[in-house]
């Protein structure tokens, strides 16, 4: 029986992978995932047998992943970040039921860009948060922005992904002004891009100065909580620890 494993490999440096993530990798016959993913991963492993395919092709990218393992090879599955988080975990189990494959499936987490972020940016994330992802590709924009209005109401912490591309240059700004109806607009917001890659940098702001900050798809936008604060350079959310 074939073997796929859908394997999140972190935001992108090597140090980042974990261990089981680095074995999969290592011991699959074949390697599939996203043209861009598979990219960082050539620099690592390669001499591996890679299939890429390009953005908006994800369902064609597990149909051959599953119809590589129904050959009883070992298949490795890409994603960066966590494979079940914004990730392919669920494509592929949709997929290889609606084939009827016969193959093991195992998801393989790992680092998530909301992590890898902040530890750059310091302890954003030390109080219950929400991740919304501002695309509206698979989501009508209209509940996008009902969910940040929910997580403001909740004073949730608020981890945006794929905060802004050249078609969607507005959400950001949206999002922020819904949530200046529950904050101050002097809430710290902490910007990474390239989390954990190359090129990496980052830029702490506020909540009503979003509009000036550089942010892109590469970005991961950290909007702190009403008890979030600044210091030395870093964005801290207390627990609420008496120290």
């Amino acid at each position: 029986m074939g073997k796929l494993y859908i394997v999140g490999f972190g935001p992108g440096g090597y140090e980042h992978m974990t261990q089981k993530a680095i074995e999969v990798i290592q011991k699959a016959d074949v390697v599939t995932g996203y043209t861009t993913y598979v990219k960082i991963l050539e620099e690592f492993f390669p001499d591996k047998h890679y299939i890429a395919t390009p953005m908006m092709q994800e369902i064609k990218r597990c149909e051959m992943a599953v119809e590589e393992a129904k050959k009883d090879q070992v298949v490795a599955m890409v994603s960066s970040g966590d494979s079940g988080i914004y990730g392919m975990a669920g494509i592929i189990y949709q997929v290889a039921a609606e084939k009827g494959a016969k193959i093991e499936i195992e998801t393989v987490p790992g680092v998530t860009a909301a992590s890898a972020a902040a530890s750059v940016l310091g302890a954003p994330l030390m109080h219950d948060f929400a991740v919304i992802s501002l695309s509206d590709l698979m989501t009508p924009l209209d509940l996008i922005m009902k969910r940040v209005d929910c997580a403001g109401q909740g004073d949730l912490i608020v981890c945006l992904y794929n905060p802004k591309s050249k078609k969607r240059t507005g959400y950001v700004e949206q999002a922020a002004r819904i949530l200046m109806r529950y904050r101050s607009e002097k809430t710290p917001v902490g910007i990474v891009r390239n989390a954990g890659r190359k090129g990496e940098t980052t830029c702490i702001t506020t909540l009503g100065e979003i509009g000036d900050a550089e942010i892109d798809m590469f970005s991961v936008v950290i909007i702190g909580n009403s008890q979030t604060y600044t210091r030395d350079g870093k964005m801290i959310t207390p627990r609420g620890y008496q120290v």
